[in-house]
C-alpha cells in the first residue's frame, strides 16, 4: 500500500450514512448508538455476536433494534407536529404503516406499540394483512387503511370491523370495487368509511417511477372519479367518502417531485370538496425515502431531504392550497413503510472463506522459458505508480497471449501454469501501488483484481433486492476499522448460483465495484454487517437452493450500553423448508431408512453402520440451512 490513512474507516461512508446509529467505537469496531438516550455508549456489535453465540444462536443473524424503530416512528410523528405549528395548519397527522414493507410480527407489535401515543395506524393492502391488523388493539383514532383489490369478504369484514371500534378506511380502487361496496354495505345496513385512490398524472423519479403516474396500476381516472361519486350519491352513500388517497410513489429522491404531486393531490381534493364529497382526510401514500448512501442527493439510492424538510413540505403545500380554495384543512396520513422500518435491520453474516486472485512471489526464470514468459516476467522491474496502465495493459497482452499459445498446443501446462502465477504476481504488485485513494487504474480493471470473499448467507433469501432490481444497501466489516484495508473483494453468498453475488459498494468517495476488506484473520471469525434492510428484505426473499430463514434476533439498546435480548427467532430447520416444498420430512426418513436396510441386506455396508448413517441423515435433516 502507498497510502497511510488517520482514520480508516472513512473509507466506508459510515460518518455520511449511519446517521449516528451506525458508528465506530475506539476498538475499530462497529457499534450501536442509541437515539432514544444519544449520551449512552455505543454498544460494540461484534461483542453482541459473541454473546448471541453464547447463547447457541449462529449467524447469519438478522438483528433488529427494537431502539431504532422506535427512534423512527417517534421522529416521523414529531416532525410532522412540529410542521403543522410552525406553518399553522389545522388539521392533524394521522400515519399508517403499510404491513408489507414488514410482515413480521414482531416489527407489526411493535410499531403497534410505539405509535399508539401518536394514533398510529396500519395499511393492509391484501385480507390477510386485514386480518393481522384487526388482530391488534390499535389507538382510539387510529386508521386501518384497505388498499389494493378487494373482492366481497374483504370488503365484508371491513365493514363489520367498524362495529368493533375500528376506523377501517375502504379505499375504492375500481369502479367494480364501487359496486361491490354499495351490495355489502346495503347487505349488512351499516355505512362503511370510504376512501378513494386517485391517480396522479404527475411521475417521479428514481427506481419506483413507474409505480406513480396516470399509467399506474391502481386508481381511478379523472372520468372514473366523477362516475364514482354519481353512484356513491344515488346509493344514499357520498356521506361515508371521507379519505382521498393519492400515491406520492416509493422513494422518491427529490423533494420538488414530493411539492409537485402533493399540489396536485390537493386540486383533487378540493375539486370533490366542491361536488359535496364530505372529504376530511388527505392521504398521501408512501414516497418518503431513505438515504442508503449517504450522498444527500436526488438518486435512486439516495434523497436531497431530510425528515423535517418532507414534512415541512408536505404540511405547507397542503395548507398553502386548502387556503386559496377556501377549503378547512384536512387530516393528513401517509403510509411510510421504508423510511420506518429500514434502520432498524442488519444481516450479520461471516466470511468463510477467500479466493485471491493474485500471489505473493513470482517464479524465477529459466532457460527454456517461452520468449513472452520472460517478457511477462521482465514487467515486474518497471511497475511503478505512473505506469500502473502501461503495466497493466502488458500483462493482460502477454497473458493472453500464451493462453492462445497453450490453446494450439505450442507451450505445455507447466509453462502455462508458471505464466498464470507470474500474472498473479503482477495483479499483486499493480493492487499495492494502486491503493485505495487516487486509484491508477479503472474501477472495472481493479474490480478484475478482487478477490472473492465466500458468504454464510442467500442472497436470495435475505437480500431480495439486492439481487433483482440492484438496491443498494451498507456493507462494512464489522471490525479491524482503525487498520487499513488491505485487498478488495467482491462477495459471493452459499448457494450454488453465480447470481448470488454482491459487487456494488457504498464508499465514502461513491459507488465502487469492489468492497475494502482486510485479509481474513486466523482462528477468529470475519463478520460483514449489511445495514437498513428492513423494508421488504425479510419478506421478499425466496428458498433458492432450500436456504431458509436465518436466524432473527430482537434486541433492546440500554442506557448502560449493554443491551437486552427481547426475541428470538430460529432460523429454518431443514426439515421446514423441505415441507414449504410439499416433502414430508418423516417420509423422507422412512425411504432413506429402507435404502440403509436394503444396503445392509446386499452387504454393502454393515449392520453397525445403520445407526451412524440415520444418526447423520437425522441431524441433518433437524439442521439449520446455513453453514454451521
Amino acid at each position: 500500500m502507498n497510502k497511510t490513512y488517520a482514520v480508516p474507516h472513512d473509507i466506508y461512508g459510515i460518518n455520511k450514512w449511519g446517521r449516528d446509529l451506525i458508528v465506530v467505537d475506539d476498538a475499530g469496531e462497529i457499534a450501536l448508538k442509541n437515539p432514544m438516550n444519544p449520551s449512552a455508549p455505543a454498544v460494540s456489535l461484534p461483542d453482541i455476536l459473541e454473546d448471541l453465540d453464547d447463547r447457541g444462536i449462529q449467524v447469519p443473524i438478522v438483528l433488529r433494534v427494537s431502539s431504532y424503530l422506535e427512534h423512527e416512528i417517534r421522529h416521523m410523528n414529531e416532525c410532522f407536529q412540529q410542521a403543522i405549528e410552525r406553518v399553522g395548519f389545522q388539521g392533524k397527522y394521522r400515519g399508517v404503516f403499510p404491513i408489507k414493507v414488514n410482515q413480521q410480527a414482531q416489527v407489526v407489535d411493535r410499531i403497534v406499540e410505539f405509535g399508539r401515543p401518536y394514533d398510529y395506524g396500519l395499511e393492509a393492502g391484501s385480507k390477510p394483512e386485514l386480518v393481522i391488523a384487526l388482530a391488534h388493539r390499535l389507538a382510539k383514532d387510529a386508521l386501518i387503511v384497505c388498499n389494493g383489490i378487494k373482492d366481497e369478504e374483504f370488503i365484508r369484514l371491513a365493514i363489520l370491523s367498524r362495529k368493533l371500534g375500528f376506523n377501517t378506511v375502504i379505499v375504492l380502487e375500481s369502479p367494480k370495487e364501487v359496486e361491490t361496496v354499495i351490495e355489502v354495505a346495503s347487505e349488512l345496513d351499516v355505512d362503511p368509511m370510504l376512501g378513494v385512490r386517485v391517480k396522479l398524472t404527475n411521475q417521479i423519479s428514481g427506481k419506483w417511477e413507474k409505480s406513480s403516474g396516470d399509467r399506474s396500476a391502481f386508481g381511478l381516472n379523472t372520468d372514473q372519479l366523477v362516475s364514482m361519486v354519481d353512484k356513491l350519491r344515488d346509493a344514499g352513500l357520498l356521506h361515508c367518502l371521507k379519505l382521498q388517497h393519492s400515491h406520492l410513489g416509493s422513494q422518491v429522491p427529490d423533494v420538488n417531485d414530493v411539492r409537485r404531486a402533493v399540489n396536485e393531490a390537493c386540486r383533487f381534493y378540493t375539486e370533490l370538496t366542491g361536488e359535496g364529497v364530505p372529504l376530511t382526510h388527505l392521504d398521501l401514500g408512501g414516497g418518503l425515502g431513505v438515504d442508503y448512501t449517504g450522498e444527500k442527493r436526488a438518486t435512486e439510492s439516495s434523497i436531497n431531504y431530510t425528515m423535517r424538510e418532507y414534512c415541512t413540505n408536505v404540511v405547507e403545500t397542503v395548507k398553502y392550497a386548502m387556503d386559496e380554495a377556501g377549503v378547512d384543512h384536512p387530516t393528513l396520513v401517509t403510509e411510510s413503510g421504508r423510511a420506518v422500518v429500514a434502520t432498524s435491520s442488519m444481516l450479520i453474516f461471516n466470511v468463510l472463506e477467500a479466493t485471491h486472485y493474485d500471489a505473493p512471489t513470482a517464479p524465477k526464470a529459466q532457460e527454456n522459458d517461452h520468449h513472452l514468459i520472460s517478457d511477462l516476467l521482465a514487467i515486474t522491474e518497471y511497475i511503478s505508480g505512473e505506469r500502473l496502465q502501461e503495466c497493466w495493459n502488458d500483462a493482460n497482452f502477454y497473458r493472453n497471449e500464451l493462453r492462445a499459445l497453450f490453446h494450439r498446443g505450442s507451450i505445455d501446462l507447466r509453462q502455462m501454469a508458471r505464466a498464470e502465477r507470474i500474472y498473479l504476481h503482477l495483479m499483486a504488485r499493480i493492487k499495492q501501488h494502486a491503493g485505495f485513494d487516487d486509484i491508477a487504474i479503472s474501477d472495472d480493471q481493479l474490480t478484475q483484481l478482487a478477490d472473492i470473499y465466500h458468504c454464510n448467507f442467500s442472497l436470495f433469501q435475505s437480500l431480495p433486492d439486492v439481487w433483482a432490481i440492484d438496491q443498494l444497501h451498507p456493507i462494512v466489516p464489522l471490525q479491524m476499522l482503525h487498520t487499513p484495508p488491505d485487498r478488495h473483494a467482491v462477495l459471493t453468498d452459499i448457494t450454488c448460483d453465480s447470481d448470488g453475488k454482491v459487487d456494488r459498494f457504498i464508499l465514502a468517495d461513491g459507488v465502487k465495484r469492489s468492497l475494502p476488506v482486510h485479509t481474513l484473520p486466523e482462528n477468529k471469525p470475519y463478520y460483514l454487517g449489511v445495514f437498513f434492510v428492513g423494508a421488504y428484505q425479510e419478506t421478499l426473499g425466496d428458498l433458492h437452493n432450500l436456504f431458509g430463514d436465518t436466524n432473527v434476533v430482537t434486541i433492546d439498546l440500554r442506557d448502560d450500553g449493554g443491551f437486552d435480548l427481547l426475541h428470538e427467532q430460529e432460523g429454518d430447520t431443514i426439515s421446514e423448508v423441505m415441507s414449504y416444498v410439499e416433502f414430508d420430512p418423516q417420509d423422507c426418513v422412512a425411504e432413506f431408512r429402507k435404502m440403509v436396510d436394503e444396503a445392509i441386506s446386499t452387504r454393502r455396508i454393515k449392520s453397525k453402520d445403520r445407526k451412524v448413517l440415520m444418526d447423520a441423515y437425522r441431524e441433518s435433516i433437524n439442521g439449520y440451512t446455513y453453514y454451521e
